[in-house]
């Protein structure tokens, strides 16, 4: 025992082994976490092709409805109807011809997909107020359409 008047001896806060057991244990943690965010990333991406998975039996299952629907007669006469304009024997079928008694629109023509939104739609707003200024400035009156367009008589000259 030390004397009351000596100073007594302190021992230091950090010994050899408890740096040593710090070592370790931050060696260990930073394993654990690396091999925790690799368990974080490969779920995710379990998860990720767990959708896809979903969203392809979604579409396959779309596609073998469709599918089934062709072997109906009744539905292929519909689809023959409207995007060929079949018409069936002793029918008679209508075309709306425009002023220069062309078709108005050819159910025949197919139109591709990134064609049909060239222009940016316009907000509702805009529309309103087009149709606001528009009543307060009508337009000139155009000329009047033709009450009857013959385009049987235009399509005979043509084919002659």
């Amino acid at each position: 025992m030390a004397a009351r008047g000596a100073p007594a001896r302190r021992r230091p806060r950090l010994t050899g082994r408890a740096a040593i057991l710090l070592l370790v244990v931050l060696v260990l943690a930073v394993s654990y976490a690396s091999s925790m965010r690799a368990y974080f990333d490969q779920r995710a991406h379990i998860q990720s092709l767990k959708e896809q998975i979903a969203d392809s039996e979604a579409n396959i299952a779309e596609l073998e409805r469709e599918k089934r629907r062709w072997d109906d007669p009744a539905y292929v006469r519909a689809q023959a109807r409207s995007h060929l304009g079949y018409l069936m024997p002793g029918e008679t079928g209508y075309q709306v011809l425009d002023e220069d008694g062309q078709p108005l629109d050819s159910a025949a023509d197919l139109s591709d997909p990134d064609e049909v939104l060239k222009e940016e739609p316009t907000a509702w707003w805009e529309t309103v107020w087009g149709s606001v200024e528009l009543a307060g400035d009508p337009p000139p009156d155009q000329t009047r359409m033709p009450a009857v367009i013959d385009g049987v008589k235009k399509n005979k000259q043509e084919k002659q």
